[in-house]
């Protein structure tokens, strides 16, 4: 089994190699940042439309939360290479944050033994 620094690392890679075939490279971090914020709102439509108290309408085409996930998650990965970003750092350095200024701010599970 492999780590999770060297998935994310193996993910960064592919959509690198994907991007730097194509002349335009990547966007700047302003259209980078609208981009992210379209696919939030398609995952946030996506969520409406199966948890919320809006249907689609008979004329829409079945999306799954899975691809918009999955669209959120490339145009994140294509801003944090356009800025050099290592994800996998940002996550550790992000994670240990929330561990420790989260780890007592709900009620734990009782062991089970």
């Amino acid at each position: 089994m492999t780590n999770s620094k060297q998935d994310i690392q193996i993910m960064q890679k592919r959509v690198d190699d994907f991007i730097s075939q194509f002349e335009e490279g990547y966007f700047s971090p302003l259209a980078m940042m609208a981009r992210l914020s379209e696919e939030l709102g398609e995952l946030a439509r996506e969520v409406n439309h199966h948890y919320g108290e809006k249907p689609k309408k008979s004329t829409e085409k079945d999306k799954l939360i899975e691809e918009e996930l999955g669209d959120l998650f490339f145009v994140l990965i294509t801003f944090a290479n356009s800025l050099d970003i290592d994800l996998s750092e940002a996550f550790d350095i992000s994670m240990s944050k929330i561990e420790d200024r989260d780890q007592n701010r709900w009620t734990k599970k009782e062991n089970e033994v």
